[in-house]
């Protein structure tokens, strides 16, 4: 498998797995040389932003579990600062291979070069053969000499140049006079190998990991009654609000952890439907919650954590009085999932799909709804389509106000094949003798996702019994060919 990015009017290698290295495929060969070579390579578009994303995550959880300086390096390099951190881990060895082994499990290959300039490093963990590689201190230069120029991270057309003038290694370079290798070749060779031997410093810019909002109280007398954890409480509401605007933060999730003095904790959790940092709303909700705490005998701390925040920026006032007031769910709609959870309040999502049950999707309930569509690519063919998308819930479609999960089987139907709706079934138990139908609507299986639907087929009809109550049913297949279906007939749901 190899993935592409497109550079101009050339389509070139971004990445390659292992296999696709294994026959020669390098990052920068251009797509079509790669197809002529090797026809049957799987190919995937890069996603430089989510490898981006995912480069800052891991420099984050590095930088709280390893070392405190962790830098992004490049699109596929970090670099980490070891001084005064490395006999924590046992030896800078053997953190190498801890960090190997560890990443090597997260399905990440891994090569750690430890050197005494970041330049060394980088230069090491990209072009040495060994997959951790360390240099002994003060000896950089002469380390790096076999190595290729382009370890030193010279751009490529001073690359192009250096080559052909027979300069191929560190250390051919390095043997060269310092001024008449400016003047020819500017200051950005000599720069990166007096960084890489350690005359000019390389500064790093680290990463920061957010820090977790947190507020506490301890108590020199224990607390014992309701009243007194309400009134800290509210204390801590206020000051987590003040914390939360001074980093421009909304909460989530909400933890309250009240500790006894026998040292039993006892967490609550609150969540909110959207980002907030309003102390009246955030206490509201904690209250409802204080009959659930055992005080014991006694609480001797109070803690309120955020264990989930998103931005939040300042509110615009709405300079449009005439609108009145905006009604605001968020408050009602936090009530009612903290006290019934959040698996049981849901908003119905369309979802592109023509099978019935794969066209409905959940949504928090305040969540953005889907009309947004894709931003298409300005070589997109899909531009030229000038028609105007179709709704997956379209009004030419009438689907059920109440769509079953699951089809249910239905017994003893009675229908005139191949088109007509049945004259009576048997579902859960109650015989409907129909007296008005429509249908039938074909649905076919989407073969794309699944080669069993390759040649399913499903007629849908709307029916009606003779005590008005109306039915969405469907027969597996056309009932002309076997193969389409067993004719087993099926409710899948009630309009009504």
């Amino acid at each position: 498998m190899v993935t592409v990015r497109k550079t101009g009017s050339r389509i070139e290698i971004a990445a390659v797995s292992a296999a696709a290295r294994a026959l020669g495929i390098e990052p920068g060969t251009a797509l079509t040389q790669v197809r002529a070579a090797t026809p049957d390579v799987v190919v995937r578009d890069a996603d430089d932003a989510g490898d981006a994303r995912d480069l800052h995550r891991l420099a984050v959880a590095l930088a709280r579990r390893w070392s405190p300086t962790v830098a992004v390096a490049d699109a596929q390099s970090l670099f980490l600062d070891l001084s005064g951190v490395a006999h924590l881990h046992g030896g800078e060895a053997r953190m190498a291979r801890r960090i190997v082994r560890l990443l090597a499990r997260l399905g990440i290959g891994a090569r750690i070069a430890i050197a005494d300039t970041p330049g060394a490093a980088w230069a090491c963990a990209h072009h040495a053969a060994d997959r951790i590689t360390i240099l002994p201190p003060g000896e950089t230069l002469d380390a790096l000499a076999p190595l290729p120029a382009a370890a030193l991270r010279i751009d490529d057309h001073a690359l192009e140049l250096l080559r052909r003038l027979g300069i191929d290694t560190v250390g051919q370079l390095a043997a060269l006079p310092r001024a008449p290798l400016a003047r020819r070749f500017g200051r950005a060779v000599p720069l990166r190998l007096d960084q890489a031997g350690g005359r000019v410093a390389e500064p790093l810019d680290p990463v920061t990991p957010p820090v977790a909002i947190m507020v506490e109280q301890r108590f020199a007398e224990p607390l014992l009654t309701a009243d007194p954890i309400a009134h800290w409480i509210a204390q801590l509401v206020a000051r987590l609000a003040q914390e939360l605007a001074a980093g421009g933060r909304g909460a989530r999730v909400l933890l309250l952890a009240a500790t006894r003095i026998d040292t039993v904790m006892q967490v609550i959790r609150v969540g909110f439907a959207r980002p907030t940092r309003a102390p009246a709303h955030m206490l509201r909700l904690l209250l409802r919650q204080v009959e659930r705490i055992d005080p014991g005998f006694g609480i001797e701390a109070l803690a309120l954590h955020v264990h989930r925040a998103d931005p939040l920026d300042a509110e615009t006032l709405d300079t449009d009085l005439a609108d009145g007031e905006r009604p605001d769910l968020a408050p009602l709609v936090d009530a009612i999932v903290n006290r019934i959870g959040t698996r049981r309040l849901w908003r119905a999502r369309a979802v592109e799909s023509d099978v019935p049950e794969r066209s409905v999707g959940g949504a928090a309930v305040l969540d953005a709804h889907d009309g947004d569509t894709q931003a298409l690519r300005r070589d997109d063919v899909r531009r030229l389509d000038l028609r105007g998308s179709d709704h997956p819930w379209h009004p030419r479609w009438p689907r059920p106000t109440r769509l079953l999960r699951r089809p249910e089987p239905v017994d003893n139907v009675m229908a005139e094949l191949p088109d007509h709706w049945p004259r009576r079934f048997t579902w859960r138990g109650i015989t409907h003798r129909i007296v008005r139908g429509d249908g039938p609507e074909r649905i076919t299986g989407e073969w794309w996702r699944r080669v069993a639907e390759r040649e399913s087929v499903r007629d849908y009809f709307q029916v009606e019994d003779d005590e008005g109550r109306r039915f969405w049913l469907f027969r597996r297949g056309d009932a002309q060919r076997s193969i389409t279906g067993d004719l087993s007939w099926y409710v899948h749901g009630t309009f009504g």
